[in-house]
């Protein structure tokens, strides 16, 4: 029988990559320590408490929840072992900017009949594009998701061929959608789940029309308290195994080989382990931290890869109530073309943005004082535009501007609570290349095995999880790349 000779990791970063690797990690036996360069676990995933308001400063949808199921059997628990969910219905509410408001249900014949209002036949087209992507959705999860596939050549495999068929790979998301709907707000519902993924339908292979699955057939849900208690539970189910944490660690190099690694701290600090896994920015790490013979994607790589989109957020503590919006919103223009081309094509702050509101106290009360409101803005824009207190003030008062006009809801005279968070944010807070608050984009060229390796090709016990990896961008997904690291940390770790 194999035996572990890994005994010690270090896993750098703590997002949820990184967390979900200490856990597999640790159930073997392995003794893990988790550094984090800030004072709090959770990376994007991070919360802010202010005034007695609570925001998920990041990721706020629950989604695929059988993959938070999938995470915690492992390990023979469940996530009501940690934190409640709250089912949404409706899921979301959409405000289009020409006045019509459509919210989609639980219930599929609600929303085939909102569909057949809007265009003839249309009902019927979602039931056959919902069953598509149920089978694009159970495919691709089980043969290319849970099953890693490092290489294109797995994907010649004939488990691979055998089923190729059944799922739409290549295409466009817009080609795909436009095949099912012609109404443009149509298009839209079934694509903006895209933005999640860092993508525009343009540049979004057609395979994530999985997508629509998720988000009409598994339903939307919310762990009360907010996604910082879903943080909080890996972080219990880690301190269970035995994982150790250790915050305000900054790593500043990482030095050594399989066995002896030692990474360094800006403050002086010293950690040795056999292994090291990097749940930090795949840029940053490679070009910053380790030596430049040890580096696998140089300079050129970087600089033609396309980042999915930074955000400008605006945590917001309402005095009094915030009708008619729902706990999850959408703010559409009918057209989101130049949108998208402000993000991708022609960097800009967007003239006529869309953007998401989400108002958890409609659901949670735990979230705001009494007689308030917890609600907080966030407007996809292009990675790596100039980021000045300035702009941010004059985009603030436009997209206040813009709530009021296509939601009703006035906001200015009465805040309690006030913060943003945008592009520079995103570089100091995570080492963020270009400020993307996500990493890089799931564009054809960098999906599957396109997208940056778990294990390092150039030094030996240096491995890489997270939203950068394998399967991708999303907590469901790097809950996954945390398991495909450590299978492969443990794979490398026998003899």
């Amino acid at each position: 029988m194999a035996e572990m000779v890994t005994n010690s990791a270090v896993i750098i970063g703590g997002g949820v990559g990184g967390l979900a690797c200490a856990c597999y990690l640790a159930k073997e036996g392995i003794k893990v320590t988790l550094v984090e360069k800030n004072d709090h676990i959770g990376g994007r995933a991070s919360i802010l408490e202010k005034d007695g308001f609570r925001f998920d400063m990041g990721p706020s949808w629950y989604l695929m929840p059988d993959v938070f199921e999938r995470f915690f059997k492992f390990f023979d628990r469940e996530p009501r072992d940690y934190y409640e969910l709250v089912q949404l219905d409706p899921h979301y509410r959409i405000f289009f900017k020409d006045g019509e408001r459509i919210d989609i249900f639980s219930d599929i014949e609600k929303n085939k009949n909102t569909f057949e209002k809007i265009e003839a036949g249309s009902g019927e087209s979602l039931v056959k594009y919902l069953k598509k992507s149920k089978i694009t959705y159970d495919i691709g999860m089980h043969k290319f998701v849970y099953k890693d596939r490092p290489s294109p050549i797995d994907y010649m495999s004939l488990d691979v061929l055998k089923n190729a068929h059944k799922v739409k790979l290549f295409g466009s998301m817009q080609n795909h959608v436009s095949k099912y709907f012609s109404n443009s707000k149509l298009q839209q519902i079934m694509q903006y789940t895209l933005v999640f993924l860092g993508g525009s339908p343009k540049n979004t292979p057609a395979l994530y029309n999985l997508m629509g699955h998720v988000d009409f057939n598994l339903g939307v849900y919310y762990p009360k308290g907010g996604m910082g208690n879903v943080i909080s539970a890996m972080v219990d189910l880690g301190k269970e195994l035995g994982v150790e944490y250790k915050l305000n660690f900054e790593v500043s190099s990482i030095e050594g080989e399989r066995g002896s690694f030692v990474l360094k701290s800006v403050s002086g600090e010293e950690i040795k382990s056999d292994v090291v896994v990097s749940n930090a920015d795949y840029r940053h790490t490679e070009m910053e931290l380790l030596p430049k013979k040890m580096v696998q994607y140089g300079p050129r790589y970087w600089k033609s890869r396309v980042y999915a989109p930074s955000a400008f957020l605006i945590y917001l503590g309402i005095e009094g109530e915030i009708e008619p919006l729902i706990h999850h919103n959408l703010v559409l223009p009918v057209d989101w073309d130049g949108h998208f081309k402000e993000i991708f094509t022609d960097p800009a702050w967007p003239d006529d943005p869309a953007y998401y509101i989400c108002a958890p106290s409609n659901t949670d009360n735990s979230v705001a004082p009494s007689g308030c409101s917890n609600m907080f803005v966030l407007v996809p824009i292009a990675a790596g535009l100039e980021d000045s207190e300035e702009l941010r003030g004059e985009y603030r008062d436009k997209i206040f501007e813009d709530i009021l006009e296509n939601t009703g809801v006035r906001i200015e005279d009465r805040i309690i609570v006030e913060e943003h968070f945008s592009v520079k944010d995103f570089l100091n807070k995570y080492n963020s290349s270009k400020g993307s608050a996500l990493g890089i984009a799931h564009t054809l060229s960098q999906t599957g095995p396109l997208r940056p390796s778990h294990r390092s090709r150039k030094l030996d016990g240096m491995y890489y999880t997270g939203g950068y990896t394998r399967p991708g961008i999303g907590v469901p997904m790097c809950l996954i790349s945390g398991e495909h690291t450590a299978k492969v940390v443990i794979e490398d770790g026998l003899e």
